[in-house]
């Protein structure tokens, strides 16, 4: 968008001897002032204004909603009943801030029950680790040992008979001394593999429970306000299921689904005017984001419009933003300010200052604005005319504000 297109009168650089009579006389009969600082003054101040022309009038205006630049809706994760809701609608949060909670009694009871299950299998372990060692520093001969008796017979048999049954007759008593003691070790880490294993499927376990306790709390995922809740403690949720809106209202944006046609005057960056629906504000909004494919159906593109800081509203208002159309008619058309238009009911007027310093009051028709303080004339003035940018004290008259 251009920069304003209303300039008050000012006085040429190199005067001629004409010019500066004309303008001592102006100030001489009317007392009137001609900087551009005061073109906007209080109400009463005699301040003159030249209407400028503008080919910038040519514009559609669209309706749109205010949204904010980031929302989120928080869904359920797990099933169960919601136990905490942090606020109400509107009330504000730090990134991190638990917004819901959901009851997490059966679960931490599960954890305790998988903790318990990690402690058994860390002793099994344990154990299993002594035997495998004992195993490889002092095998044990089970084939041998259970021939044994007791007193000087058993240790007879371990000290003579054993030895030499092992040596010559092998088949009567289990086999080779050396491939039982490897059986036996094996058999020892088979057992300590599959207690490692048992151990490793319950810390499986406990990770699963943690990952869903983590799911019972919904967290801010940036610095924002609760606009809608959407249940309310106690009540019973299900696994998607919405639970609060959450949105950051700091930067707030316009969405307008624009007809194709009007695109090829939309360029990133550029400013158009923008109405919110709070108390008839007229801004401009910066294009932010153009989606690069259209509506089949409806043959639009969405666009969306940064607003400045601080503008009144919130997500869901509705606003109309004003998007030029290229192949409406170039002609100049009057643009004035806003603030020399005076409205008694739907009659817009303006006060003309007119050749013998009189002050002509006059009934316009405008059209849209071309930015947000300049509007344009349709009909009733003239490019060059002079009006007052601020309409002078109209007596008794009881002029309103424009209506909505």
């Amino acid at each position: 968008m251009a920069s304003p297109v209303y300039l008050p009168v000012r006085p040429c650089v190199r005067p001629s001897i004409a010019n500066i009579f004309s303008i001592t006389l102006l100030l001489l009969v009317t007392g009137l002032t001609v900087s551009p600082a005061n073109a906007q003054g209080s109400a009463g101040s005699d301040q003159i204004v030249t209407v400028q022309a503008s080919h910038a009038a040519g514009s559609v205006t669209l309706g749109g909603s205010v949204v904010a630049y980031k929302q989120v809706t928080l869904t359920a994760q797990i099933p169960g009943r919601v136990d905490l809701i942090a606020g109400a609608e509107g009330d504000k949060f730090k990134k991190g801030d638990i917004l819901v909670a959901i009851d997490d009694a059966q679960l931490l009871a599960k954890r305790r029950e998988v903790q318990s299950q990690i402690a058994i299998a860390q002793a099994r372990i344990a154990n299993a680790r002594v035997q495998y060692n004992r195993e490889i520093w002092s095998p044990q001969d089970r084939s041998i040992s259970r021939s044994g008796g007791m007193g000087i017979p058993g240790m007879f048999d371990q000290m003579f008979t054993q030895p030499f049954a092992q040596n010559f007759m092998p088949g009567n008593y289990g086999g080779n001394r050396w491939v039982d003691e490897r059986a036996n070790l094996y058999a020892r880490g088979t057992q300590l593999s599959q207690t490692q294993a048992q151990l490793a499927a319950a810390q499986s376990q406990l990770e699963q429970i943690d990952a869903k306790l983590r799911d019972t709390r919904s967290f801010a995922p940036f610095d924002g306000v609760i606009i809608k809740k959407l249940v309310e403690k106690g009540d019973t949720v299900q696994p998607g299921q919405p639970l609060v809106e959450y949105a950051d209202l700091t930067y707030l944006q316009v969405q307008v689904d624009v007809p194709v046609r009007l695109m090829g005057s939309l360029k990133k960056g550029m400013l158009v005017p923008v109405k919110i629906d709070v108390g008839n504000v007229r801004v401009d909004a910066r294009v932010a984001q153009i989606f690069p494919t259209a509506d089949s159906v409806r043959h639009t593109v969405t666009v969306k419009f940064d607003l400045p800081i601080g503008v009144p509203g919130g997500p869901g208002m509705y606003a109309e933003v004003m998007v030029p159309d290229q192949s409406a008619s170039n002609e100049d058309v009057p643009v004035i300010p806003d603030t020399a238009v005076l409205w008694r009911g739907s009659l817009p007027a303006v006060y003309v200052a007119t050749a013998d310093n009189r002050k002509e009051l006059r009934l316009i028709r405008v059209g849209n604005y071309v930015s947000k303080n300049q509007i344009a004339v349709l009909s009733g003035l003239k490019i060059g005319e002079r009006i007052y940018a601020v309409p002078p004290a109209a007596g008794s008259t009881d002029w309103s504000k424009r209506p909505e």
